[in-house]
């Protein structure tokens, strides 16, 4: 297996220039010492694993029972996964999907465009990929390429990103406006965490295979992200498609509030509100409430 080198990057957090080589088998302290709480998360411990399992199956019953309803009745749902790099994304879907019906729940992450779809209306490719009656489709990843990595990393012009982020909010409503249920999801990790993570993927065999070359190259682009997810937010967070934030330095507190708001949203058949919960508003809510302009 050959893993390009990483570079060593320049980074400023806290106030403070700092190094960081992901090619270095040890976990700087200022890393280790602050991810949990980086991006200002409210908890200083991970939820304990048995209530998170035991709060999960709970909501996972629920997933099935609708999903049953949704067989019934032709209902058809989409969630959109977006988010950093490493915040999450995989290891949430496979939570919806764990106990599921897979010819009736799937995932869609689609590779870069080939030459015929990169002349084709840009949103082409995801449409053909969207449910059918009684259908629950996830995108890991979605046409919000277009809104971060793609001029983040220089994939598409300015020209083409302004005018994806004009015709958004119109593709969104005509998807609404069919009947499909529509969830956009922002999976929101702090930098230590994020490079906590890298560092993880680094040094593991199992799953090195999830650090890109994509990932490398934007080590030292925190700040271009943030820009580039704030001017998102400011033309796509709207009231016929409005995104949530899910904080998820946390990764079980990320999970069972992501299912919830999703079983919360969805008046399907033998629903128990009293088995869902409620939804922890620390962890997951509004662009404004959670973030705003923050880093």
């Amino acid at each position: 297996m050959q893993i390009p080198d990483a570079p060593i990057v320049e980074l400023e957090l806290g106030g403070k220039n700092r190094q960081f080589d992901l090619d270095d088998p040890s976990l700087p302290d200022w890393i280790s010492d602050s991810a949990f709480s980086s991006g200002d998360y409210p908890y200083e411990k991970s939820l304990k694993r048995k209530e998170y399992e035991d709060t999960l199956e709970i909501l996972q019953e629920e997933l099935v029972k609708m999903q049953y309803w949704q067989r019934e009745t032709g209902a058809r749902i989409m969630i959109v996964f977006e988010g950093r790099d490493a915040a999450g994304k995989g290891g949430t879907i496979g939570r919806f999907r764990q106990f599921l019906n897979p010819r009736h729940a799937r995932t869609v992450a689609l590779s870069k465009p080939s030459d015929t779809e990169r002349g084709q209306w840009y949103f082409q490719r995801y449409v053909d990929h969207f449910p059918t009656d009684g259908e629950l489709v996830m995108y890991d990843r979605s046409w919000y390429n277009r809104a971060g990595v793609e001029p983040v990393m220089g994939f598409c012009s300015k020209e083409q990103h302004q005018h994806f982020l004009q015709q958004v909010p119109s593709y969104e409503q005509m998807i609404v406006n069919d009947g499909i249920k529509l969830f956009k999801f922002w999976l929101n990790v702090g930098q230590e965490m994020q490079l906590e993570r890298f560092h993880d993927r680094r040094h593991s065999p199992l799953k090195v295979w999830k650090l890109s070359p994509i990932d490398l190259k934007a080590l030292g682009k925190w700040a271009d992200y943030t820009n580039a997810r704030n001017s998102m937010f400011e033309h796509t967070d709207t009231d016929h498609a409005p995104w949530t934030v899910v904080r998820t330095n946390d990764k079980r507190r990320a999970r069972i509030n992501a299912i919830r708001h999703v079983l919360l949203n969805i008046d399907y058949d033998g629903r128990n509100l009293k088995k869902i919960g409620k939804v922890d508003d620390q962890i997951l809510g509004s662009y404004e409430t959670l973030l705003g302009d923050s880093e």
